[in-house]
């Protein structure tokens, strides 16, 4: 039995210590949003944050979370699809095949959480999720048109 703290909800769920995060959120708790790709926390498509930090749950197993801990997955990033990260994919068509969009959306979320105005190279750098669509100027244009905006109140 674990307790997890996932999108302001407390649950418990019935899982193994060393089951990763990944598996719970999809099957336990059936949040599907939050997908499985690489297996070996490379391609980003298992992110959701935990305390605002970008995480890949395919290796992480659900006993390393504490009840404490506020995991946040794409379905609790924004209900309504109105955050800034999410308005700005659609306006720059990021979304190709879509499988990779919402680890993308939670990494960039987090990085601009952390770094307001980040640099083209501070994207580079944090944002190494996979796109197997090549997404990535997009992506790029998007992230930088929220820091522009100053729509995460911190710009």
């Amino acid at each position: 039995m674990a307790k997890l703290n996932v999108n302001g909800k407390t649950l418990d769920v019935q899982a193994a210590d060393d089951t990763p995060l990944l598996w719970v959120i999809r099957e336990q708790i059936g949040l599907t949003g939050t997908k499985y790709g690489c297996g070996v926390a490379q391609c980003g498509a298992c992110t959701v944050l935990i305390d605002g930090v970008a995480t890949r749950t395919c290796v992480l197993p659900v006993n390393a979370v504490t009840p404490e801990q506020k995991i946040v997955t794409i379905e609790g990033l924004s209900p309504d699809g109105s955050h800034p990260v999410q308005l700005a994919w659609i306006a720059h068509d990021v979304p190709q095949c879509g499988f990779c969009q919402s680890g993308m959306i939670l990494t960039a979320a987090a990085l601009l959480q952390a770094n307001p105005k980040p640099s083209e190279a501070d994207i580079a750098n944090e944002m190494t999720n996979i796109c197997r669509c090549g997404t990535y100027t997009r992506v790029k244009a998007a992230i930088l048109d929220v820091a522009a905006s100053g729509a995460l109140g911190r710009g």
